[in-house]
């Protein structure tokens, strides 16, 4: 299986710039969902009991966009304590992979849209060195999961 090639040095910031995040898991997974939704509004089909919702203040609300995003959150803060072991890293996003490619029939390119959602949200909370340091995480876990996806057929 493919490996991941971060160096100690970039494992400790990109924990790092994760950290500042993940400390409010919930507001600001939510904040994400509600950017992609209003910005991607085709991303929300996908989401059977968020269609309804139009106002991205109705979505800020919603318990069930709060408790995805919290998911969301809690699923990358997994793969970020193993950014230094690859087979407990593909653990984690080859099954999420393969649920969102067979199961739930999600387009692989909304987890691009979803990751560059939380790097711009790294930058504007925590400026772009936050950002600098996150982005090889963003783009190992979308190389992976695409991989996924073509192991699937897609």
């Amino acid at each position: 299986s493919p490996t991941m090639s971060f160096s100690e040095a970039e494992v400790q910031s990109a924990r790092g710039a994760w950290e500042k995040m993940y400390v409010d898991a919930e507001d600001n997974g939510t904040a994400v969902l509600v950017r992609m939704f209003t910005e991607h509004p085709d991303t929300k089909s996908y989401f059977t009991h968020f269609k309804g919702m139009d106002s991205a203040e109705e979505m800020k609300q919603s318990d069930q966009v709060r408790g995805h995003g919290k998911k969301v959150f809690t699923t990358i803060n997994d793969m970020v304590q193993h950014l230094d072991n690859s087979e407990a890293f593909l653990g984690i996003v080859n099954p999420l992979g393969k649920k969102h490619a067979t199961q739930l029939k999600i387009d692989p390119k909304n987890f691009r849209i979803i990751c560059d959602i939380i790097l711009q949200l790294m930058e504007e909370k925590f400026g772009g060195d936050c950002k600098a340091s996150f982005e090889k995480v963003t783009n190992e876990i979308c190389t992976h999961l695409n991989n996924v996806y073509k192991e699937e057929g897609w």
